[in-house]
């Protein structure tokens, strides 16, 4: 079987940037039973595991989603054709028998015989084409299909075969785009063909085939999940026969109830306060890992002050106004001030641990060494005809981001009004809304990003190919091109090389602007086992992977 893959470089591998855990001891899940179900492989079948979190999910339909807080549950009860073991990133086959280029354009999965849903329907290859066609029926602008950009076709010859054709051979990426958000298999007895379907729906049909299917779901408040015993896939029978995701709108509510011992495994998002005060409690323990996260602003090309639907429309103005920011923003005192450094500088599009990573914008901008430099801000906007200050609307969000979203963004508030060139309206909105809202409304905004596999190209196509994930209005042909490119290129030098021009280009158009780099937030006491095994270079945090005593 040959699987086409590329991985992070040794360092983050190693957990060149680390990733918090933090256990505690609790009793059984909200709401769930003790039988004996699940695990056979050394876990307690009759403890559950209660994950406790900040996030939000914002569908349960993998159409209409492409956040962490939705994937991580997605992760627990929907099959993936490939996924990554606990502690690896490379891609296997999980639901798939195997999975190879049979042509430089023809990646061919072979399924076993005899899948089902959890609700007896018949799982097979007119599922998995139905997904992805689905996916590309629907393009939901707050949707994952535009990781399947160079997906031309979809056809099950067989029940158990499914072939992807692909518009340019040679991908690199495409296996771990099939364990990506993008990758959940869903039931085509359920699912509609053109339109997202409801969450309460998706649970009452009982459409799933993973560790775990769900027991009971209060949207973003509780979520009950029982073991499936009919997933036999790469990740095996769940350590734990139950698991609880419980939501917090507060992080302090979940500092307490890890203090208390009410959560097992909480993560996104707690203060860097919260975990140095968490790390010094006995009844505490304290992980680290690999990370990849990457804070950054986004400019829609349109609304932003002189973009292309505003009154004052000009391109040139516009684009001194998105330099004339990345002059001024104080990326240190970001990661100091707010973050005690579990954050840091962000230079460049991709976290520099990756292989082909380049630090673009500490010379492009600023005093070119990584500071800001207001006088240089200053020259470009008067040079472009720019009266200052400029009134810019800057929105941010305060629960998926972490409670610290708020100090971070009036510090840059604080950083762009400093020389009187801007005047900033800061605003928040709760992540449900935000998400929905953010394409149209917004002009400039906070987002997040985890990478959904271990590639340079996650960090670039999402963002900047035509039709991006973003939406904001942002269109280079030749960027296109060049993302197109490099994702066919097997040579790895030349493919670096074609990498590194992609983000000096995007350094110039800066239809985004990155700020920071770092650790994702997760927690977890003593009683506690495989939560390393969660925090691996995949990025999934798997219930299933964690197991508990008494």
């Amino acid at each position: 079987m040959a699987i086409i893959r590329r991985r992070l470089s040794a360092a983050i591998a190693l957990g060149g940037i680390a990733a918090l855990a933090l256990t505690a001891c609790t009793g059984p899940a909200p709401g769930g039973d003790t039988s004996d179900t699940g695990s056979e492989d050394g876990g307690n079948p009759g403890a559950a595991i209660v994950y406790g979190t900040t996030d939000k999910v914002t569908s349960l339909d993998p159409a209409g989603s492409y956040d962490n807080g939705s994937f991580m549950l997605m992760n627990q009860v929907y099959p993936l054709l490939l996924n990554s073991a606990p502690g690896s990133a490379e891609v296997e086959p999980d639901l798939a028998e195997s999975a190879e280029f049979t042509s430089e354009n023809e990646y061919t999965v072979t399924l076993p015989e005899g899948l089902t849903w959890a609700n007896g329907n018949t799982l097979d290859s007119e599922d998995v084409k139905f997904t992805f066609d689905r996916q590309l029926e629907i393009a939901d602008p707050n949707g994952p299909s535009s990781l399947l950009g160079n997906l031309e076709s979809v056809e099950a010859p067989d029940p158990t075969t499914v072939v992807f054709t692909l518009k340019e051979g040679n991908d690199q990426t495409f296996p771990q785009v099939l364990s990506s958000p993008v990758g959940p298999i869903v039931d085509d007895e359920t699912f509609p063909a053109d339109e997202l379907l409801p969450d309460e729906e998706i649970v009452a049909a009982d459409a799933f085939h993973a560790q775990y299917t769900i027991d009971s779901y209060e949207k973003n408040q509780l979520v009950n999940l029982v073991a499936f015993d009919g997933y036999e896939g790469l990740l095996g029978p769940a350590k734990n026969g139950q698991a609880s995701i419980k939501y917090y709108a507060d992080s302090n509510n979940l500092k307490l109830d890890i203090e208390q011992g009410s959560i097992d495994v909480a993560a996104r998002a707690l203060t860097p306060t919260d975990v140095e005060d968490l790390s010094g409690n006995d009844n505490v323990v304290v992980h680290e890992g690999p990370g990849g996260e990457l804070r950054y602003m986004v400019f829609n090309f349109d609304t932003m002050p002189f973009g292309a639907e505003t009154e004052d429309a000009d391109e040139d103005k516009a684009l001194a106004v998105r330099h004339a920011m990345a002059d001024l923003v104080d990326r240190d005192a970001l990661s100091e001030q707010v973050y005690k450094g579990t954050y840091t500088p962000a230079y460049g599009f991709v976290p520099k641990e990756f292989e082909g990573a380049t630090e673009p914008l500490k010379e492009k901008y600023g005093d070119g060494a990584g500071a800001p430099d207001a006088e240089r801000a200053a020259e470009r906007l008067e040079e472009a005809g720019v009266e200052t200050p400029v009134s810019l609307n800057l929105q941010y969000n305060p629960d998926h981001y972490g409670p610290s979203s708020g100090e971070e963004y009036a510090l840059v508030k604080q950083q762009l009004e400093a020389d009187d060139l801007f005047t900033v309206s800061l605003q928040s909105t709760e992540w449900v809304t935000y998400q929905e809202d953010r394409v149209d409304s917004y002009p400039v905004y906070q987002l997040g990003w985890y990478p959904d596999y271990s590639d340079a190209d996650n960090y670039l196509s999402p963002f900047f190919a035509v039709e991006n994930f973003l939406s904001n209005n942002y269109v280079n042909e030749d960027v296109d091109r060049m993302i197109a490119e490099q994702r066919v290129t097997p040579d790895e030098a030349e493919r670096s090389e074609k990498l590194g021009e992609i983000q000096d280009q995007v350094g110039e158009d800066l239809s985004t602007l990155p700020l920071l780099q770092g650790a994702q937030v997760a927690v977890s006491g003593t009683d506690v086992t495989g939560v390393e095994d969660t925090l691996d270079p995949s990025f999934k945090f798997r219930l299933g992977a964690v197991s508990k005593e008494g």
